[in-house]
C-alpha cells in the first residue's frame, strides 16, 4: 500500500503577498495551458479535496479556478442527500458528476464524507463505514481504468489555526455564510475526526489513487503548492498560439438608446 504523501513546504516563513500574487499569476497561466490541453486531448481529470472544517478547501479551489473556464473546471459541492438519494447505492450521486472527456471536475468534499463527517456525527453506522472503506479502492481503480486521472488531497490544519478560522466565520460578515450548524456540533470532536482521518487514509491510500497531504497553516503557501502539484501530475503541453486581431470598426452611434433606460446612481 502506498504511503500518503506530505507535500514539501517552500519554507517555514509565511509567503509575502507580492511574491504570492506574482507566482500565482504564473501558475494561472500554466493552468490555462493545462485547460487547453485537457480539451484538446479529451482528458478526464477528477480532483478531490478533503480536510477538517476550516482547513482551506474552498479557498484553495477558488485559487485554482479563478482564471480558468468553468465549462472545463467544474466544481462539485453536493448538498445533503435527498430522501431518494439516501435509498440509492452510496456512490451513485457522486458518479453522476464524474468528468467526461475534456473536463476537470473538482470535488469540494466527496464520497469520503462517509468515512469522515457521516462516521463521526453518526449518520452512517460502523458496518456502512467498513463497507465503504473496503469498496472505495475498487471504485477508484475502476475510475483509473476508465481513463480518469484522479488526484486526492487532504488539507491538514492545526487546532489553533482551525479555531481562529472558524471564529472568523462568526465575526467577519463576509464569512458568516460559511458557518453551518454542523461546524459548531463537530468543533469539540477533534480527536474523533483524527481517528476517522487516520483510518480513512490507511484504508484508501493505494498505489493507483494515493492521498497527498498538504499542511494548510499558510493559505498562500498551500494554494501554490497544490497548484504546482496538479500541474506536475496532469501531463500537458503548450498548445500553439493562434494569432488574433480585431477587425476595423466604424462607430457612428456610440450609445444608441440605452441612455433612455434608468441608470444606477454613481456613488464612486
Amino acid at each position: 500500500m502506498a504511503k500518503a504523501k506530505k507535500e514539501p513546504e517552500t519554507s517555514t516563513v509565511n509567503i509575502k503577498r507580492k511574491y504570492y500574487e506574482s507566482e500565482l499569476r504564473r501558475l494561472h497561466e500554466e493552468l490555462v495551458k493545462l485547460q487547453q490541453w485537457v480539451v484538446h486531448k479529451g482528458l478526464k481529470v477528477c480532483i478531490v479535496f478533503e480536510g477538517r472544517d476550516g482547513a482551506g478547501k474552498g479557498g484553495t479551489i477558488k485559487a485554482i479556478t479563478d482564471r480558468v473556464s468553468p465549462r472545463v473546471f467544474r466544481v462539485v459541492a453536493l448538498p445533503t442527500p435527498s430522501d431518494r438519494q439516501k435509498t440509492q447505492m452510496y456512490m451513485q450521486r457522486y458518479i453522476a458528476h464524474f468528468p467526461a472527456a475534456g473536463e476537470i471536475v473538482i470535488f469540494d468534499r466527496s464520497w469520503y464524507n462517509r468515512a469522515g463527517i457521516e462516521r463521526v456525527m453518526g449518520f452512517a453506522d460502523k458496518s456502512e463505514v467498513h463497507r465503504f472503506l473496503n469498496q472505495v479502492p475498487m471504485v477508484e481503480k475502476a475510475m483509473i481504468d476508465s481513463g480518469i486521472i484522479l488526484l486526492k488531497y487532504w488539507l491538514e490544519v492545526s487546532p489553533e489555526e482551525q479555531e481562529k478560522r472558524l471564529l472568523d466565520r462568526i465575526h467577519d460578515g463576509r464569512k458568516t455564510w460559511k458557518l453551518s450548524p454542523m461546524d459548531i456540533k463537530s468543533f469539540g470532536l477533534w480527536d474523533e475526526f483524527t481517528k476517522a482521518r487516520d483510518e480513512m487514509l490507511a484504508k484508501t491510500d493505494t498505489s493507483w489513487a494515493p492521498w497527498h497531504v498538504a499542511i494548510s497553516e499558510d493559505k498562500r503557501k498551500v494554494h501554490l503548492n497544490i497548484i504546482r502539484h496538479i500541474l506536475k501530475n496532469v501531463p500537458y503541453k503548450s498548445m500553439p498560439k493562434k494569432s488574433a486581431s480585431f477587425p476595423k470598426r466604424r462607430i457612428k452611434n456610440r450609445h444608441g438608446d440605452f441612455k433612455k433606460m434608468k441608470i444606477i446612481a454613481d456613488h464612486y
